[in-house]
């Protein structure tokens, strides 16, 4: 007759489920956003794309009555928000610079773009070449990166910030370091859980799922080090 497994070995076994169930929801989560992303561009944009021509040529061939003109104007300039509203639920949905550039293009422009956006001194040091990773990689850490971003402008009230990718034969590390209030900052807990958002740690599970690890800790001059390693799988090296 055997005997029940102990507590604790129920508990890891659970657990291991719990994370695997994780890793497939979001794997499911990313494909989906991916397929919405491309339905937006390819029939919503396409039809959006086609009336704006349209209405160009509509406008062309109108009287010069100044009600009429300004009626077209106005429909156009509508027009020209649902044009970019579409692109920008897209973009939020899914990166198309992934998918179709790379994860190296799309990590440099994310770092680039939010230093325009937010006034931050933003670097980003990157390997010469693509990153070589499964793309499931590249897709948790480029997720991992915008939750860090917008995490820093939310508690950190930092003026700069470092990215820092590397290649390595047996895995990639990501390294996000920031000059802000530190870890006992507001928003933050003692642990370096950010109070009240659950980013970080999904990040933290789906890189567990891929076998890998992501940290908080305070930085050496201030600010905080976020710090992702993935190993790369058998077949990849």
């Amino acid at each position: 007759m055997s005997l029940p497994a102990p507590q604790e070995h129920q508990d890891a076994l659970r657990s291991a489920d719990l994370s695997e169930l994780l890793g497939h929801v979001h794997t499911c989560w990313d494909n989906e956003r991916r397929s919405l992303s491309r339905q937006l561009h390819d029939s919503l944009g396409s039809s959006l794309t086609a009336l704006t021509m349209h209405l160009g040529l509509l406008m062309q061939k109108m009287p010069q009555e100044p009600a009429l003109q300004d009626r077209a104007a106005h429909m156009k300039q509508l027009l020209m928000q649902i044009v970019e509203t579409n692109r920008q639920m897209q973009l939020k949905l899914w990166n198309d610079k992934l998918e179709f550039l790379g994860v190296r293009v799309a990590l440099g422009e994310l770092v680039e773009q939010f230093g325009e956006q937010h006034k931050i001194t933003a670097r980003c040091s990157l390997p010469d070449d693509e990153l070589d990773c499964p793309r499931s990689h590249g897709i948790v850490l480029l997720h991992t990166l915008e939750e860090a971003l917008r995490n820093i402008v939310a508690h950190a009230n930092a003026t700069e910030v470092d990215v820092i990718v590397d290649d390595n034969e047996d895995e990639v590390m990501m390294t996000v370091k920031d000059n802000g209030v530190g870890l006992g900052g507001p928003g933050t807990t003692a642990s370096g859980h950010v109070g009240g958002k659950y980013g970080l740690r999904m990040a933290r599970e789906r890189a567990a799922y891929l076998g890998g690890t992501l940290t908080m800790a305070a930085g050496a001059e201030g600010g905080v080090t976020l710090t992702m390693v993935l190993p790369k799988p058998v077949n990849a090296l």
